[in-house]
């Protein structure tokens, strides 16, 4: 599955030369994936329409490695266009893929490996077939 989210520039973002901050460009990364989740797990939704929890999941996830090439730099006002998609499919981990443009110029693209963990804990576990289907629509 591809998912993009729309994030718009704020003032408070960028340096003195109007560009946004490094940092920020991983803060949009990590609010695109977050969003990315909700939306591809909201198809496992209880009968009643809420969202099925993480936990009752049995899945949770967490950061292991990121990197990130900067193309050219976003300012303040311009519409972030941040493209999510999985890359790769381990047995506990994840790549995902974020690709981010300001109309059909690129800014910043990253790759960001995830470890599939057991639900409130830090131990490393299969992620299920569920959430990658999920993903992968």
């Amino acid at each position: 599955m591809s998912f993009t989210e729309k994030i718009r520039v704020r003032y408070n973002e960028c340096d003195m030369q109007n560009v946004v901050f490094n940092a920020n460009y991983w803060m949009y990364a990590d609010d695109a994936v977050a969003q990315w989740m909700r939306s591809a797990v909201s198809s496992l939704s209880g009968s009643d329409g809420t969202l099925v929890s993480w936990s009752a999941l049995g899945f949770d996830f967490m950061l292991k490695t990121a990197t990130g090439t900067w193309h050219k730099g976003a300012t303040y006002g311009d519409i972030i266009n941040a493209s999510c998609s999985v890359s790769r499919w381990g047995n506990t981990s994840f790549d995902v893929l974020v690709s981010m443009t300001v109309g059909n110029d690129p800014i910043f693209d990253c790759s960001i490996t995830y470890v599939s963990v057991t639900p409130g804990t830090h131990s490393p576990a299969v992620v299920p077939e569920k959430i990658r289907i999920a993903l992968s629509k």
